[in-house]
């Protein structure tokens, strides 16, 4: 897990390909080195252990590293890495799983001479067997990397990033060359002056496509890899996208071998997750994907002997967790320690008060580079302070499991859409009045729980045209329910989008193909979840809520339930295994799910509770969790909203969005925020308000940190 970086002249030119001199687009191999060295030392919180940097002889391919040594952590770990021919170089961030059955196919039947024993090196030696993409379908895990190919006649540039965007990659051009690395800061030492991209800001684009809040940088999208050559330029390639069954394809397997088949390559995944040569820990919440992580790892240990990173399989499992004020709902800390005693693991807490998330808010923008709609990035942030601090390098983490199982509560109208034909003896698929009442009536609570917790949705907007793509559904509005509403952004941008319809921009992501299958192939429910996996997951919750708050603190984390063979079986099972009808038994006893729970749940009523989501994975992960989270509903890890006027938030955003700091961004309008500051706080604040607060708030630190330039109506394209 590490940090990468790197600059490409272009045009490319001959890639490398030998002594044509020492300068390229006016920069010198020495001005190349020395901006190289700079933009490595601004990754060194995903990296402290050590860096190298290498830079081609005419100083038109420049690659930089920084290391968090996992795995091998001799000197021969080290990168750039070089393959066992001399040319063909990579730096890689992330991890490849399954290295042992990998190494041994490239040894034994490529004759691959590996030069030392990181899973990185992989990314060099199956590149180099199978070329690209063939290399990816060997790829297991989480990664990020840039590999520069010298052969003569194969010269090319390539930059990859993994399935579901685990680990980030960004990419732009300046002064004449594309710079590549791990975070949007480290183009800074490499000539990128920022700018803000109010079209992606405003349109919600940033959080649906490559692009990002900053003009002409993108991202590397998930499943994708960029490819650089002399003759065509830079070209984006498609290697995996997720697929789902046919919605009208009867399934027959029985219940028990799909539970068992998800308890397989839950388990396996898991097993793999564990290998490496420091210690592993657990990131634990009150929730069940957490906690069906951590039983899988103690019954490992405990039942096959599987070492827990570089630990003995009977040292006890340290796991981390979040406390928030018992006072404010949102504190699940007290069911993380019966697991825990449950499962003789240990825990270590941070405990995150509204003093912490006033004094780490601006560290953690710096490090996600993009505006939030919760605290609870902050929280995750302060989070990821303990593990480095007890000695752990890796942690295990739950992401996933709700974007695979349909964990959230706003994927129940979407599955209740159309039967589910796969299982057509279900009460659901067989009764459609029953099926459409409990729509009908889950649409109606989902609207009272947006209202509650502070979303802004699109009610009373008139259906558009482009939502018949997708079945014409509120998945679109899902998506965009933390997207700022038109009104917080300056007159100038009003205007200009007077029209602008963010949902037009969700559906505009997917392309031609997908829409397709959303019409005529997949269940709705599946279709949803396609959508949410491509916004929200792969752009907010494993950026924020995931690779940036981690590395923020030199953690990696690891995360089974986004392991691709798992994602791939779980995607082809049909959506009645996922959620589950499970009314309220006659005697008033709940049914799978339980009581409801947490601040959430508040405005649920019959119809929510009439369904147990995540079904096939409670039922799979039972005999590794305690009954208590068999039965426990979905809660969001979501942060407080309402805090005092005059604390420590109150007087951090007072103090931070000043009128001069918010009309130097130039795209946001100061009323609102002036507004926000007044409603946002006390006992009867505004969700809404402390919302706009947290995005406005971000878009200023990351003005003032980055020095990006002031948005004007004139510099507008």
């Amino acid at each position: 897990m590490c940090g990468i970086t790197a600059s490409i002249a272009l045009p490319v030119g001959k890639l490398a390909a030998g002594q044509h001199g020492h300068q390229v687009n006016g920069s010198s191999y020495q001005d190349i080195q020395t901006q190289l060295e700079s933009s490595v030392d601004i990754l060194y919180h995903r990296g402290p252990d050590e860096s190298g940097t290498w830079v081609s002889k005419d100083s038109s391919i420049a690659l930089g590293h920084c290391r968090l040594s996992i795995n091998d952590l001799s000197p021969s770990g080290s990168q750039p890495l070089v393959s066992d021919d001399g040319q063909i170089r990579a730096v890689v961030n992330g991890e490849i799983y399954d290295q042992d059955r990998l190494w041994k196919e490239c040894r034994e039947q490529h004759g691959y001479q590996f030069r030392g024993e990181s899973d990185s090196e992989l990314v060099v030696a199956l590149y180099k067997i199978h070329g690209a993409p063939g290399l990816f379908k060997h790829l297991r895990g989480e990664f990020a990397f840039v590999l520069h190919d010298g052969r003569e006649g194969q010269r090319r540039v390539i930059a990859a990033r993994d399935r579901f965007g685990i680990k980030p990659l960004v990419w732009t051009v300046a002064r004449g060359r594309l710079l590549v690395a791990s975070e949007a800061k480290a183009f800074l030492p490499l000539g990128w002056k920022p700018e803000w991209d109010v079209a992606a800001i405003a349109s919600a684009a940033w959080m649906l496509d490559e692009r990002t809040l900053f003009k002409g940088v993108k991202k590397v999208l998930p499943g994708h890899w960029l490819e650089v050559t002399e003759e065509k330029g830079v070209q984006d390639h498609e290697y995996w996208d997720a697929e789902y069954e046919d919605k009208i394809k009867v399934e027959t397997r029985s219940v028990e071998e799909m539970v068992e088949g998800v308890r397989e390559r839950l388990v396996d995944a898991i097993r793999l997750r564990l290998r490496a040569d420091v210690p592993v820990g657990i990131y634990l919440s009150g929730g069940i994907d957490s906690s069906a992580v951590a039983g899988i790892v103690t019954h490992l240990a405990k039942t096959e002997h599987v070492k827990i990173g570089d630990r003995a399989p009977e040292t006890p499992v340290t796991c981390f967790s979040v406390r928030f004020p018992e006072e404010s709902g949102y504190d699940e800390s007290s069911i993380a320690d019966r697991t825990a005693t449950w499962l003789g693991v240990k825990t270590i807490k941070v405990d995150v008060d509204e003093a912490r998330l006033a004094n780490d808010f601006s560290d953690t923008v710096w490090h996600c580079e993009h505006h939030h709609f919760d605290l609870n990035t902050v929280a995750k942030f302060a989070l990821s302070t303990l593990p480095r601090d007890h000695g752990v390098k890796v942690v295990l983490t739950g992401e996933g499991a709700d974007e695979h199982f349909a964990g959230y509560p706003y994927f129940p109208a979407e599955f209740l859409c159309e039967p589910d034909m796969a299982l057509p003896e279900t009460p659901l698929a067989s009764d459609h009045e029953l099926r459409e009442e409990m729509r009908k009536t889950i649409d109606g609570e989902m609207r009272a729980i947006w209202r509650y917790i502070g979303a802004n949705q699109y009610d009373g907007r008139p259906h558009h045209p482009s939502l018949a793509d997708a079945n014409a559904r509120g998945m679109p509005e899902t998506v965009l329910a933390w997207h700022p509403t038109l009104s917080l952004f300056a007159p100038w941008v009003q205007s200009k989008y007077q029209y602008l319809d963010c949902r037009t921009t969700v559906m505009g992501s997917h392309p031609a193909s997908v829409r397709a299958k959303m019409r005529a192939r997949w269940h709705p429910l599946h279709t949803a979840l396609y959508m949410w996996n491509k916004s929200s997951l792969a752009n907010v919750l494993l950026s924020c809520l995931g690779d940036r708050t981690e590395m923020a603190h030199s953690v990696e984390a690891r995360t089974p339930f986004l392991d691709h063979h798992l994602a791939e079986y779980v995607n082809r099972l049909p959506p009645s295994v996922k959620l589950a009808y499970t009314p309220p038994e006659p005697s008033g006893v709940q049914g799978a799910a339980g009581e409801p729970q947490g601040p959430v749940w508040k405005s649920a009523g019959s119809g929510l509770q009439s369904l147990t989501e995540k079904w096939i994975l409670r039922e799979a992960v039972k005999p590794f969790i305690t009954d208590e989270l068999y039965r426990r509903r979905k809660h969001p890890f979501l942060a407080p909203t309402k805090w005092p006027k005059d604390g420590p938030l109150h007087r951090m955003f007072a103090a931070l969005l000043t009128r001069e700091a918010v009309e130097r961004l130039g795209f946001v309008d100061w009323a609102v925020v002036e507004k926000s500051l007044e409603t946002g706080f006390g006992d009867q604040a505004d969700g809404r308000a402390f919302r706009t607060l947290s995005y406005v708030g971000a878009w200023v630190t990351l003005g003032n940190r980055l020095g990006v330039a002031q948005a004007r109506l004139e510099d507008w394209v």
